[in-house]
């Protein structure tokens, strides 16, 4: 049984980097507004986590990403960035206008 994850379109990736890079830059400013600026970042989170997982699917690196951006001023890190980074590195669609590659 194989672990290989299905590759995924280029559309999915850029949307996937999108809102990543999105909730981080709005994040980081927001997390200087103290405590509202807490709850913001908490509600962008649960969006950010349901929307990457809708589009690149489960990936281990989406659960610190999770977990520490609800811990204040940790929130400053643009891990939802890193989180993506991880989780379609190697999973784009293969160029058609590539020949394959040798088999490994």
């Amino acid at each position: 049984m194989s672990n290989a994850k299905p590759p995924l379109s280029r559309a999915r990736i850029r949307l996937a980097w999108a809102i990543a890079l999105s909730v981080d830059a709005i994040q980081i400013p927001a997390e200087a507004a103290g405590p509202v600026g807490w709850f913001v970042g908490a509600g962008l989170d649960c969006v950010a986590m349901g929307a990457l997982w809708a589009l690149v699917g489960f990936h281990w690196a989406f659960l610190p990403s999770f977990l520490t951006e609800w811990i204040p001023y940790l929130n400053m890190a643009p891990l939802w960035t890193l989180a993506v980074a991880l989780a379609t590195k190697g999973r784009g669609e293969p160029d058609p206008a590539l020949p394959p590659g040798p088999v490994a």
